[in-house]
């Protein structure tokens, strides 16, 4: 595996961890009823999906030049990863709605 793979497999693997402990984060923080920095955890891991966005873009473009990635357990791994921080980003998002209306009843 070249150096550049491995950085790109890496930032991924870094990307889906990053955005999956800011989700984390601001549950944490809906939970405590902080709502303002639950939504500034949501916004960090959004743009920690971003990055991995745009690593993924650049993938997909230069296999739509001809240049093939291939597969491994290194690559599936880090889109493992990956999908695991796209779908805790998105219940996160749910849960601090709700921790949000509960705050709203009791108030």
């Amino acid at each position: 595996m070249t150096d550049e793979r491995m950085q790109v497999v890496m930032g991924l693997i870094i990307a889906g961890g990053n955005a999956k402990n800011h989700a984390m984060e601001a549950i944490t923080a809906a939970k405590q009823g902080d709502f303002e920095l639950a939504e500034e955890k949501l916004k960090e891991a959004n743009e920690a999906l971003v990055n991995a966005h745009n690593v993924q873009t650049e993938m997909l473009t230069k296999e739509a030049q001809g240049e093939h990635t291939e597969i491994d357990l290194y690559m599936v791994h880090a889109q493992d990863h990956l999908m695991t921080g796209i779908t805790f980003v998105d219940l996160a998002k749910e849960i601090i709605a709700v921790y949000r209306n509960l705050a709203e009843i009791k108030a």
